[in-house]
């Protein structure tokens, strides 16, 4: 199937055309029917399918006709990050459409965007939802005349928090003809939510809450204390390809990140706490090869899309199958091979029998060959027990016989409802 048969116009076709897109993804060629239709849609698909221009194109199209320099289409996305990608791709799809779009987000002036919004020099918005509310609150934006609302990454913004805020955004957009939702994962919290404010919508889900199918998956056990120490000999086990190291806190992202970069690494971080110009550098950095690690959380990491990443190394294991999930998703991009490495220490290790479980993946254990894995603790540091060292050596000896059973992994599925 080719862009063609969507039927698009000639302004958006040849925005398609420079962009380089020749074939839909799956996502694309079973939703964007339904969405140019103008039915409500629920999207389930991992972040990489292509969903963002399910919702692009056939906004752009039906902007087109109608009345301009009035706010049409309103996205709300949980980071700034993922703000800036919808906003470049509605500027690189509609570049020959004439439609303008602007984002809203908090970390920044509040001042130059009333300006922007003010103007009236733009049909769509992409917008955070914090500071959204806070130009409804000072009376600087009218949603009245909204006719599509998009919720990207609804689960996330679940996560974060934000559906108070959501639900009173939405009192705003009362009057909007179409919503559309997207998600990576379905929980309860987001089932409810599509019920009340999608009107006989259509489900469409692509795959399988799963790992993607080109990515390997390899576990490093050791103990806590060794942790930075084996992330460092790993890095340069990686070659020159761009690393996504994952930590469970803020401030140890932080910290990682300037240690790695006093040792002579090309490495920066990303938190949810920094500004907006420093979250933006080292994101453009990291993306354009500046920096080849970026250390960073769940969170901070939800809007990055950089196709070039080789190994997502999770320095500290996520807390649940699903963010194991998105963050491995980050590699292993349009079809080329990735590495997910996983340090744990002995307490994680239930956890990987979990994911193992749950994913139906195969977590294979590793050692570095020249790693010395039998340096004691700092004084004063907290020693491990014979048992957990014990606990250690089976779980290792466990992973390893099912390295070697060659379980069979499921393939993907695709199916709309």
């Amino acid at each position: 199937m080719s862009f063609e048969l969507f039927g698009f116009s000639s302004q958006i076709e040849q925005g398609i055309e420079a962009q380089g897109f020749t074939r839909p993804t799956p996502i694309q060629e079973q939703a964007i029917p339904l969405v140019l239709e103008g039915r409500d849609v629920m999207g389930l698909a991992q972040t990489g399918t292509g969903k963002t221009a399910v919702f692009v194109l056939p906004i752009l199209q039906r902007l087109l006709y109608g009345p301009r320099r009035r706010i049409r289409a309103l996205v709300i996305s949980p980071t700034r990050e993922l703000a800036e990608q919808t906003h470049e791709a509605v500027t690189q799809l509609g570049a020959y459409t004439g439609l303008k779009s602007i984002t809203i987000y908090g970390g920044v002036n509040i001042n130059p965007q009333k300006s922007m919004i003010r103007s009236g020099k733009a049909e769509i918005m992409v917008a955070c939802p914090g500071r959204l509310l806070d130009h409804l609150g000072q009376g600087t934006l009218n949603l009245s005349q909204v006719e599509v609302l998009v919720l990207d990454e609804a689960d996330r913004m679940l996560d974060m928090g934000f559906m108070p805020d959501i639900k009173r955004i939405l009192k705003y957009v009362s009057s909007r003809q179409q919503t559309l939702m997207f998600s990576a994962t379905m929980p309860e919290a987001i089932r409810k939510l599509t019920g009340e404010i999608l009107t006989e919508p259509v489900t469409v889900r692509i795959g399988r809450e799963a790992p993607p199918q080109n990515v390997s998956h390899l576990v490093f056990p050791v103990q806590r204390h060794l942790k930075t120490s084996l992330l460092k000999a790993l890095l340069r086990e990686t070659g020159e390809g761009l690393v996504l190291v994952f930590t469970r806190t803020r401030d140890r992202a932080s910290r990682l990140g300037q240690q790695l970069k006093r040792e002579g690494f090309n490495a920066a971080s990303m938190q949810g706490n920094m500004v907006q110009s420093r979250r933006q550098a080292a994101l453009e950095g990291f993306r354009d090869g500046t920096y080849r690690v970026l250390v960073a959380t769940d969170v901070a990491a939800r809007g990055i899309d950089v196709e070039d990443i080789s190994h997502v190394i999770n320095y500290d294991m996520p807390d649940n199958a699903d963010d194991y999930i998105h963050r491995v998703g980050r590699t292993g991009r349009v079809s080329k091979k990735g590495e997910a490495f996983s340090i744990v220490t002995p307490e994680d290790f239930p956890m990987v029998r979990t994911f193992e479980r749950v994913l139906d993946v195969e977590l294979v254990t590793r050692e570095l060959e020249d790693f010395k894995y039998d340096v004691p603790p700092p004084p004063g540091g907290k020693r491990h027990s014979k048992g957990q060292r014990t606990h250690q050596s089976h779980s290792k000896r466990q992973h390893k016989q099912r390295g070697r059973s060659g379980r069979s992994k499921q393939g993907s599925t695709t199916t709309a409802t």
